[in-house]
C-alpha cells in the first residue's frame, strides 16, 4: 500500500484576516499569521532533508521513507504573494488548490497569478467551483459537475491538464471520490487525516494532516516526524468532529462558527 504524508494549509496574512481567501469565523480558524506560517515551515525543515512531492510524480514510487507534501486550499491570494515565495526559497513546491468561481475577486488569485505559479512549477488543482459547505451532501450531479467545471477552468488558464483535486468543507464520502474519478480526475486529497493512499476507480485518495491557527508551533514537525501519539490524536480528534458532522448536518458550521466567537 503505497503512503503519503500530507499536510494542509490555508491562508496566510500579516495584518487583517480578510487579506487572503474566504472571509467568517469559519474560514480565520484556519489562516495562519506570518508568525505560525514560517514556525510550521520551520518544523517540517527541521525533521525533512528530502523535498517535498507533487501529486503522480513517478519518482515517489521506489522511496525508502514515506514521502511529504504541502497542500494549500482554497485559492486565495496568499499563495501567490507569500507561501509560493518560501516554499521555493528551500527549493520546495507545493500543491495550489483553487476554488475557480472565486478567481479575480478581492482576497483570491488572478488568472496571472495562477498561470505563473504553474510556470514556476507549483501543482494547480481544482477545489470545486463554488466551495459548497457540505460537498458531501450535493447530489451526484452537482457533485461532478463542480469537479468537471472547475478542471475546465483551470485547464483554459493554464493550457494544460488539471487531473488533480481536494475535497472542499472537510466533507468527504466514497461518492465524493466517485464523482471525482468520473469527471476524470487522477488524484483527489481528503481533509482525513491519515497516510494510507486508496483508490476508488482512477482516482487517487490522499488524506491530509491540518494545520491551524493557534496550533502549537511544533505541530509541523511532530506530523512530519511520524510521531505516532500526534498523528492518532488528530485522527481521533478528526473523527470526532466526524460524528458530530453527521449528527448536526447543516448545523454543524453555525455552531462551530459560534464557537469559535466565543473562544475569541
Amino acid at each position: 500500500m503505497r503512503r503519503l504524508l500530507c499536510v494542509l494549509l490555508h491562508d496566510v496574512y500579516e495584518r487583517d484576516l480578510s487579506e487572503s481567501g474566504f472571509s467568517g469565523p469559519t474560514a480565520d480558524r484556519y489562516k495562519l499569521t506570518m508568525t505560525e506560517f514560517e514556525e510550521q515551515l520551520a518544523g517540517l525543515v527541521r525533521v525533512r532533508d528530502d523535498k517535498p512531492i507533487l501529486a503522480l510524480e513517478s519518482s515517489w514510487a521506489g522511496r525508502g521513507t514515506m514521502p511529504f507534501a504541502i497542500t494549500v486550499d482554497d485559492g486565495g491570494v496568499s499563495y501567490y504573494t507569500t507561501v509560493a515565495e518560501r516554499l521555493e526559497a528551500l527549493g520546495w513546491r507545493g500543491h495550489c488548490f483553487v476554488t475557480t468561481g472565486f478567481i479575480g475577486r478581492p482576497g483570491f488569485l488572478k488568472a496571472r497569478h495562477i498561470r505563473e505559479l504553474h510556470a514556476r512549477g507549483h501543482l494547480i488543482g481544482t477545489h470545486s467551483v463554488t466551495h459548497p459547505h457540505r460537498f458531501a451532501s450535493c447530489q451526484w450531479e452537482e457533485m461532478v459537475h463542480e469537479w468537471k467545471e472547475s478542471r475546465k477552468v483551470l485547464q483554459d488558464i493554464l493550457g494544460d491538464d488539471v487531473t488533480v483535486g481536494s475535497v472542499p468543507g472537510g466533507y468527504f464520502s466514497r461518492r465524493v471520490a466517485q464523482a471525482a474519478d468520473e469527471a476524470g480526475l487522477k488524484a483527489i486529497f481528503t481533509s482525513e487525516p491519515e497516510t494510507r493512499v486508496r483508490r476508488v476507480g482512477e482516482c487517487e485518495v490522499i488524506g491530509r494532516f491540518t494545520l491551524r491557527a493557534g496550533c502549537q508551533p511544533e505541530l509541523s514537525g511532530r506530523i512530519a516526524n511520524l510521531r505516532r501519539t500526534t498523528l492518532f490524536r488528530e485522527w481521533a480528534v478528526w473523527n470526532a468532529k466526524k460524528v458530530l458532522k453527521c449528527f448536526l448536518g447543516s448545523g454543524y458550521p453555525r455552531i462551530a462558527a459560534w464557537v469559535v466567537r466565543v473562544n475569541q
